[in-house]
């Protein structure tokens, strides 16, 4: 997503068993790729790195082995423990994957939130972990906000950078009115089927037709984010779907003498369950008058 003007510009489609990494988007130098926890993965960000971009990443401590700039292992929650609250600190860490193969120089933007803030993070780490309960390490974390970015703080400070992140909830928020307005996620048919492949790419250029429209609408720079905002796309959305759905029809332009071959197209597909239907002798008895019903009442209903 261009986070300026807030379209996307690259989508992936894949299955449930394809991870979150940054190696599947294509960057390149001048490019500042910001991603969530699911992306904080070395391989990834190496990959990211490689191509020329920068990083704006929320860490994930227990994903990637940190070490200090001397290659020293650095136990995070040690350095951090004694930082005041709602404090922004910064250190210079070496990133590594687990296995060696992959390293990410960079620094580690580390706010601590206040003990409210804190305590609703730690219940959340509890209530997310599968097995058991988290350890004390994770628990500790819990009342930071980690983000990983391979810009220098002399070239953008750590408020800048953290604020950067917080922005990172547009593309949440986009995908959360795809789902809303233009029931992307009600798939219409079985998982990893040809037919859900169609309903999903069918579905995102159903989304590409509502932005540019909309963006003829209110002219391209509305809603852009360097400039003050007077308001969000989702009502906007909601009524240009009510607008272009008649069009993607073509309700409105049917013609009154075809009707009847419209209705044999939307008539119910051949099954083995047939519509239900009342059988004559029924009839007969609902309609049955008797001397103080008025003629043509049914008795039932």
């Amino acid at each position: 997503m261009d986070w300026v003007s807030l379209p996307f510009l690259e989508v992936l489609v894949s299955d449930v068993h394809t991870g979150e990494t940054l190696k599947h988007f294509t960057l390149a130098p001048g490019d500042v790729a910001v991603a969530d926890r699911g992306y904080a993965h070395c391989q990834g960000m190496s990959a990211a790195v490689q191509q020329g971009a920068e990083l704006i990443v929320r860490l994930h401590p227990f994903s990637v082995v940190l070490c200090d700039t001397a290659g020293a292992p650095l136990e995070l929650w040690a350095a951090l423990k004694r930082q005041k609250m709602e404090t922004l600190r910064t250190l210079a860490v070496v990133l590594r994957a687990t296995g060696g193969q992959h390293e990410v120089r960079g620094w580690v933007h580390a706010y601590r939130l206040n003990a409210e803030q804190a305590n609703r993070a730690r219940h959340k780490c509890r209530q997310g972990h599968k097995k058991g309960t988290p350890n004390a390490e994770s628990l500790l974390l819990a009342g930071w906000v980690l983000v990983l970015t391979t810009l220098a703080p002399a070239v953008r400070s750590a408020q800048t950078i953290m604020a950067l992140y917080r922005c990172r909830w547009q593309v949440e928020s986009a995908i959360k009115r795809w789902k809303s307005v233009l029931d992307v996620d009600a798939l219409r048919a079985k998982a990893a089927s040809p037919l859900a492949e169609v309903w999903l790419h069918g579905k995102l250029l159903y989304a590409l037709m509502l932005e540019r429209r909309m963006r003829r609408q209110l002219g391209a720079r509305w809603g852009w984010l360097d400039q003050e905002r007077l308001g969000t796309w989702w009502r906007l959305w909601g009524m240009l779907k009510e607008e272009i759905a008649p069009i993607i029809t073509g309700a409105l332009f049917w013609k009154a003498e075809a009707w009847e071959s419209c209705l044999k197209v939307l008539a119910e597909r051949p099954r083995r369950r047939k519509l239900q239907q009342l059988p004559p002798e029924a009839i007969d008895m609902l309609y049955r008058c008797g001397k103080s019903q008025q003629e043509g009442l049914p008795i039932a209903a």
